[in-house]
């Protein structure tokens, strides 16, 4: 039997550091302009088609390093950026960054030899032979634009369809490797830092500052973590065809800090999941007596948490994620869920103050989950109501909110589905006049 918890525990819960996505952007945008400032104040004039064209090289090579370590850093799993702009939110901003660093690399390359290649009057091939061989850290520089455009290529929608997941999180790990080899190129051949001893020591900082975070958060902090609460798995229930629920359990688990909706990435110490971190959001509220993920056969590393054992250990990464009570006023909320989405919106259905309303579909009777939790929530709570539905999905699925909720404009929204349902929510909800700063989804993509 699931205990239901009738206080409102978000308030509770520990507040952190948070910075939000528009102070974000804001800092990213003046580093480009500082960055674009520094190659302006060393370059004097530029004349002819050659010094136009080295002279672009040159400003776009030195956006693309800089836009190289942002991106690291958006990744780095920075606790003050992961609850304040959202893990998906992040995801989503280093994709378009990607799609850009790689412009600005491509760029980069052709105008750096087509200019030289004017200058030296010469054939671009043969330019570009005698840079790669002849000039010092191209090589480096030419491996890492390589690596970088290997990782573009499988990060594509099209290609990321038919890798399994753990295979492109291993592949993207070549970042690292490409981000090293092009700041050893930049010190050593930029004329912006071979005379400038102020201007190699910001990059030196904002490189290694980007570093450290990376060391500290990605790598350390689960160890860290594990250390502090030692988590293993007290036990595995199914709740569904081909669906698991991994209860966890720990010391201290109050002192994690962690929120209904929000996850941590989990790795499960067994001879075929050690390797992997994955991301799965909490279903249950987390309190004092363990932890709740529930999971759905996917892929072979979901499919494989179906055997796991109690006892087993387990590192974990979190919490993230800023799909909480936080973004709410308080009043009403309207939560929407589809399938497994139900994972994260389980618990705020339970901790939200105010009144609460569930949508809640699968496509079968069998695929349903929790649908005896959520009516003990209701049962408990007295302002909470939930409307469930079966079938396929159809593209007028949503166009009967405004009927349901007559004050929906008042209410907050938050959406966890497959990406189709998500999409069409926020449609209808946005036609429906639901503010677009009251809607509020989490992916399953990032």
């Amino acid at each position: 039997m699931t205990t239901v918890h009738t206080a409102v525990r978000t308030s509770a819960m520990p507040r952190r550091g948070r910075f939000r996505p528009e102070a974000l952007l804001a800092a990213v945008a003046a580093g480009g302009v500082a960055v674009i400032a520094l190659w302006w104040h060393s370059t004097p004039s530029v004349s002819g088609l050659d010094g136009w064209l080295t002279e672009s090289g040159r400003v776009t090579g030195l956006l693309a390093g800089y836009g190289l370590a942002v991106l690291l850093g958006l990744m780095a799993r920075v606790p003050a950026l992961e609850h304040g702009v959202g893990s998906d939110r992040l995801a989503r901003w280093h994709a378009m960054g990607g799609r850009y660093v790689i412009g600005l690399v491509t760029a980069h390359v052709l105008a750096t030899i087509w200019g030289y290649a004017v200058a030296d009057r010469v054939g671009v091939v043969d330019e570009t032979v005698t840079m790669v061989l002849s000039f010092p850290d191209v090589l480096k520089a030419t491996a890492a634009c390589l690596l970088l455009l290997g990782v573009a290529v499988v990060s594509a929608r099209a290609a990321r369809r038919r890798l399994r997941y753990e295979t492109w999180f291993y592949l993207h790990f070549y970042t690292y490797l490409a981000a090293w080899l092009a700041f050893g190129h930049q010190l050593a051949t930029g004329a912006q830092f071979t005379g400038d001893r102020v201007a190699r020591l910001a990059w030196y900082a904002l490189y290694l500052g980007v570093a450290a975070l990376l060391v500290w958060y990605r790598f350390l902090g689960p160890v860290r973590l594990w250390a502090r609460h030692r988590l293993r798995v007290a036990g595995v229930t199914a709740d569904a065809p081909g669906v698991v629920s991994i209860h966890l359990t720990g010391r201290g688990l109050r002192r994690l800090g962690a929120e209904p909706g929000q996850f941590f990435r989990w790795r499960f110490l067994t001879r075929e999941l050690w390797w992997s971190a994955n991301p799965y959001s909490l279903s249950a509220v987390p309190d004092a007596g363990g932890l709740r993920i529930t999971v759905k056969a996917l892929g072979d590393h979901s499919a494989a948490l179906a055997r796991l054992r109690p006892g087993t250990p387990v590192l974990a990464e979190g919490p993230y994620g800023g799909f909480t009570a936080r973004l709410g006023r308080g009043g009403r909320s309207l939560l929407i869920a589809g399938g497994v989405g139900i994972t994260p919106l389980r618990a705020l259905f339970e901790t939200l103050p105010g009144r609460v309303t569930l949508l809640y579909r699968a496509r079968t009777p069998e695929e349903m989950l929790f649908k005896d939790e959520l009516e003990q929530i209701i049962a408990a709570r007295g302002d909470a109501t939930a409307y469930f539905s079966t079938g396929p999905r159809s593209p007028d699925l949503f166009d009967g909110l405004g009927r349901l909720l007559p004050d929906l404009r008042e209410h907050d929204v938050y959406v966890c589905g497959p990406p189709e349902m998500t999409q069409a929510a926020i449609k209808a909800l946005r036609s429906a006049g639901v503010p677009h700063r009251r809607i509020h989804h989490e992916s399953f993509e990032f």
